[in-house]
């Protein structure tokens, strides 16, 4: 069903709604692509128009850049028919006063997982100079949306305007962004870092990775996982930085003390001179 003069509504010709997985994308293209083959029905008219739409939604809806592109256009189009239908001549409406602010750019902090997983936002606007008075609207963050992205939202009423909603990233505990790439440490034991062997650590997206801790390896060393990162504005992710951290093996232990025996105190012990007699008649010194 189109939603605009020119864009259809892929989610619907899928079955789907607009949080859909790739895996759903996935999964009812191939059902519906067999159920609805002109082979299987004849070579029917409808079948052929049925599955072209079906293949035109699953070529824009699987590519993760097209996808985001696709769903901006089709909030733009939602939008602007209820605008045009909100700003229809009313005998009771009275002319707005003032003019209000046409564009309003705004700030959205999203958590890491919301860029990846996708989400929904209600946004609320409270112009004075709108005579309907406040303004919402839903918006839809497609799964891997790139931090920073734009999506903007047709305002309600004849004096038309845009709500421009900027995705920022949350800070996250554990995990650092520079770029596409995010960053954070493993720590392991001294033993694991000088024989190597096989680690696993949650991802951002909260599934466990297979990390290679090769012999040997230096503190602070990276390895690199890749396309375990955030998502690119054009598609695909980037990468994950993995920091080797341990503490050397510190161990001290005490000397066992010698024991002093009778026979060394013995060997210590200065024996006194003796006294020889003093010749007859010589007083005494």
């Amino acid at each position: 069903m189109p939603v605009g003069h020119d864009l259809p509504d892929h989610y619907e010709t899928l079955g789907l709604d607009r949080g859909c997985s790739e895996a759903d994308i996935r999964q009812a293209y191939r059902k519906l692509s067999r159920r609805h083959h002109p082979d299987t029905n004849g070579g029917s008219p409808e079948s052929v128009t049925r599955t072209q739409a079906l293949n035109a939604a699953h070529e824009v809806l699987r590519d993760a850049a097209r996808r985001r592109a696709y769903d901006e256009d089709l909030l733009i189009a939602e939008d602007t028919a209820r605008a045009a239908t909100a700003a229809a001549p009313r005998p009771s409406a009275r002319r707005p006063s003032a003019r209000r602010s046409a564009n309003i750019a705004q700030q959205v902090p999203l958590k890491l997982e919301e860029f990846l997983r996708g989400t929904r936002l209600e946004i609320r606007v409270n112009d004075p100079a709108c005579p309907e008075g406040p303004e919402s609207y839903p918006v839809i963050v497609p799964p891997h949306t790139a931090p920073k992205s734009q999506i903007k939202v047709a305002r309600d009423g004849g004096n038309g305007g845009l709500i421009v909603v900027k995705l920022t990233l949350r800070p996250h505990p554990r995990f650092k962004a520079r770029g596409s790439d995010l960053r954070c440490d493993l720590r392991i034991t001294s033993r694991r870092a000088a024989s190597g062997g096989q680690e696993m650590v949650t991802g951002p997206d909260g599934s466990q990775l297979k990390v290679i801790v090769p012999a040997r390896v230096a503190r602070d060393e990276i390895i690199r996982l890749t396309g375990h990162g955030l998502p690119r504005p054009r598609g695909g992710r980037g990468d994950l930085l993995i920091k080797i951290c341990y503490r050397p093996e510190v161990s001290i232990s005490r000397l066992p003390a010698t024991p002093v025996t009778d026979a060394d105190e013995d060997e210590d012990e200065i024996e006194p001179t003796p006294l020889l007699p003093l010749p007859p008649g010589r007083p005494p010194a």
